[in-house]
């Protein structure tokens, strides 16, 4: 059994963590709120680009676009992959992983950009071929950050580097629950953006100076109103997973530290027993 003051050494060094997790809980509590504000904010933005795409390309049946035409050059597939700069956020880094290897092993021929540090450990450790690497925005993405990783994406496209662009990231349920969501970015599918709810317009749209060239223009806008989108949602799931990690830390440091209390106390209590029974002992034998 340890000794009091072993059971003392380790209250304290479970307080002093519970402490940590405490403070972590904190800051992950304030940069999920400012989070959830810009992902709030962007949205309306989110769903007009995507609704103008959907315009464009139903507007434009019959036109031939490279982004939108099924290919075979390369044979290998891109697949971006987001997740966290850092751990200490539950699943959410090795799910949007495990999410993306699927991916990896159906495809087979396979490359990956990661975004965040733990991405790129995880398929450099299973030896996936890295196209490219960003890191430390995971947290607090810009448009920036986006715009550039979509250039990225379009420039290997077009340069026939790869013939099928994948998109994984985490989508935001609640709080407590997010899930990993795939989206196939180029080439564009257009049955993708037809919606039967929708009421049929009969409008008449003119695209100047033709359907391809404005098709052309906007599919790299959508790309990177995609990316940025998926981005700051999975900005999100990681704080918010981050939160609810050092929360439930907290509550076991709370619930180990009752225990070695307990013990510490018992211990505590028989060593007293003892030395009153020694006492006793000795009293009666100098009688």
């Amino acid at each position: 059994m340890a000794s009091m003051r072993d059971i003392k050494r380790r209250i304290k060094s479970v307080n002093s963590t519970q402490q940590i997790t405490k403070a972590m809980n904190l800051v992950a509590s304030s940069k999920l709120n400012k989070a959830k504000s810009r992902f709030n904010d962007n949205k309306p933005f989110f769903d007009a680009t995507k609704r103008v795409i959907a315009n464009v390309v139903k507007g434009s049946k019959g036109v031939s676009s490279s982004f939108m035409q099924t290919r075979n050059i390369s044979g290998k597939t891109l697949i971006v992959v987001v997740a966290g700069d850092r751990g200490l956020c539950g699943g959410y880094n090795s799910n949007v992983c495990k999410a993306a290897m699927e991916i990896v092993e159906q495809k087979g021929n396979s490359i990956v950009i990661t975004v965040g540090n733990k991405t790129r450990e995880y398929f450099r450790h299973k030896n996936i071929d890295i196209a490219h690497s960003i890191s430390d925005i995971s947290e607090k993405p810009s448009y920036t950050d986006a715009f550039i990783l979509g250039a990225k994406i379009i420039d290997m496209y077009q340069k026939g580097q790869v013939d099928e662009v994948y998109f994984v990231y985490t989508e935001f349920v609640t709080t407590l629950t997010s899930e990993p969501k795939s989206v196939k970015l180029l080439p564009l599918d257009p049955d993708d953006f037809v919606n039967n709810d929708e009421p049929r317009s009969e409008t008449l749209t003119i695209y100047e100076p033709d359907e391809e060239a404005v098709l052309n223009y906007v599919i790299p806008k959508y790309i990177n109103t995609i990316v940025y989108g998926g981005m700051v949602e999975s900005a999100v799931c990681e704080l918010s997973s981050r939160m609810t990690a050092m929360d439930s830390a907290t509550e076991n440091a709370d619930e180990m530290i009752g225990q070695l209390n307990l013990v510490y106390n018992r211990a505590r209590q028989g060593a007293i027993t003892q030395e009153i029974t020694e006492i006793v002992s000795g009293s009666n034998a100098l009688e």
